[in-house]
């Protein structure tokens, strides 16, 4: 959908000079672009690594200086004003700042906040959404709190616009955290760990001697990479569904996503468990936590020999399960036994 707005105010016509764009996913139509001179910032793993594969500039983090960009508008409200922060320091005044997002995303309330600021026009409307350009004043124009900053989340940990929850520990990771058994195995995963929280609580449990931080969200990674020190602790920035290491661990902790965009897809949190179960040895085990109402007691029967319920109540269940069903090995045969 957003390529269609884009035609409307390219034209068909490549841009002129170097091109930021902030936000581009890997469904996003860049066809009115030169890859040459076009540099994408894109923090989410699956959709940077998509990105890449088309031979793009594509970077977790913007450098240079450009003379035009295009910013694609995230649900937070803080995300937005960030991303719109940092593309105008990429380019001189003058230069056009083009707005990008659906309705649901919020861009009439942004629109009426930029009006207010620099002068604002060819406004185009398609497929739920709008397009804008913003010409850019002499800096300072932007209000200096509408830059990424740091926000003391938990004691001693720091998070950012944009990653989630970032106004403190999610509930359901609190609820998973507290539901562990005090002694925990020696290897564990952290699949979709975040800024970190809960890796941090892992590793105030005894018997734990190395955990893999894994997170597809740059920016997380890196905020947890800040929060965590222990030198137990491992990061990875990968797409949890595909994650894989050399040796299998003996615990994976989780707290999966479940939702693509606005739309709730439990799709995401059986490919989580399967992750799982791929990761770990037969005797290891797998805790994880889920919103009630979700269907994964199906998925986590498909891959464990054995399912069982923690506790939790009426928002929250604590589900465990262990005798990973390793994939390309059939149910039932034997596996080889494994030191814990």
């Amino acid at each position: 959908m957003a390529g269609s707005r884009l035609d409307l105010v390219f034209g068909g016509a490549t841009p002129q000079g170097r091109m930021l764009l902030i936000g581009a996913g890997a469904a996003t139509d860049l066809s009115p672009f030169d890859g040459a001179s076009t540099q994408i910032v894109q923090g989410f793993f699956p959709d940077h690594q998509a990105l890449k594969a088309r031979g793009l500039d594509v970077v977790t983090q913007a450098s240079g200086s450009f003379d035009a960009a295009v910013v694609f508008l995230p649900r937070a409200r803080a995300d937005a004003r960030a991303r719109i922060a940092e593309a105008a320091t990429r380019l001189p005044p003058g230069a056009s700042l083009w707005i990008d997002g659906q309705k649901t995303d919020g861009v009439d309330s942004v629109l009426k906040e930029l009006r207010a600021l620099a002068p604002v026009d060819e406004i185009q409307s398609r497929a739920h959404g709008k397009i804008f350009r913003v010409t850019l004043p002499q800096p300072g124009w932007l209000p200096a709190d509408w830059a990424a900053r740091d926000h003391q989340a938990a004691p001693g940990m720091v998070t950012r616009p944009g990653v989630f929850s970032a106004d403190g520990p999610d509930p359901a990771s609190q609820a998973l955290a507290a539901a562990l058994p005090e002694k925990l195995p020696t290897r564990i995963v952290d699949l979709g760990a975040g800024w970190g929280w809960l890796a941090a609580q892992i590793l105030r449990h005894p018997g734990v001697e190395t955990l893999h931080l894994v997170e597809a969200d740059a920016a997380a990674l890196d905020l947890a990479r800040r929060n965590v020190s222990d030198p137990r602790a491992r990061f990875h920035w990968a797409d949890a569904r595909d994650f894989r290491l050399s040796d299998p661990v003996n615990g994976v902790i989780m707290n999966p996503p479940f939702h693509d965009g606005r739309a709730a897809d439990p799709k995401l949190g059986a490919g989580f468990i399967r992750a799982a179960a791929g990761l770990l040895t037969g005797a290891g085990r797998l805790w994880m936590v889920a919103n009630r109402h979700l269907p994964y007691e199906q998925a986590l029967r498909e891959c464990f020999a054995e399912v069982s319920e923690l506790g939790g109540g009426s928002r929250f269940k604590i589900l465990t399960a262990t005798g990973a069903r390793r994939p390309g090995r059939p149910q039932g045969a034997p596996r080889k036994p494994r030191a814990r």
